[in-house]
């Protein structure tokens, strides 16, 4: 049904890897960049309206255009004949890592708009403790897919 997808298999594997990085470039500087702002910046100050300037643009031009185009391109690929073998562990174990993350996105963007509202709650060690939780995730899918080891 999908076969039409088998001449660009290659081309859609590359934009999603470079998707996929785009995304996780900003799911490693969003965290940090909350950490600075809740401990160095007072609430009101230019500073913190450059913070949240910062972190807008962060997440609406590249985060999330990022990861829509990683679901985009990792879903043609899903639907690329013989590309994943159902049988096997590994695709749903990337698959569930790849929810999680999307998790941590949307309690990204969450924590986005609180600082913007001035109702940010949460401490510098919470940020740096969320900022390792893609990495973790990031390991799990890269050995998923490259191991394949379940």
């Amino acid at each position: 049904m999908f076969e039409f997808l088998l001449p660009f298999y290659l081309w859609i594997k590359c934009l999603h890897v470079i998707s996929v990085f785009a995304w996780m470039a900003g799911m490693f500087y969003l965290p940090r960049l909350f950490v600075y702002h809740v401990e160095s910046v007072e609430k009101g100050s230019e500073t913190d309206k450059l913070f949240q300037l910062m972190e807008r643009r962060l997440i609406k031009v590249i985060i999330n255009p990022a990861m829509n185009a990683a679901w985009l391109f990792g879903i043609l690929l899903v639907l690329t004949p013989g590309v994943i073998d159902w049988s096997a562990v590994w695709p749903y174990t990337k698959f569930a890592s790849v929810l999680a993350l999307s998790g941590v996105h949307g309690m990204l963007s969450r924590y986005r708009k609180a600082f913007e509202r001035g109702e940010n709650e949460k401490s510098g060690r919470y940020y740096r403790m969320l900022n390792e939780v893609p990495t973790v995730l990031l390991v799990i899918i890269v050995v998923s897919i490259i191991a394949r080891p379940f």
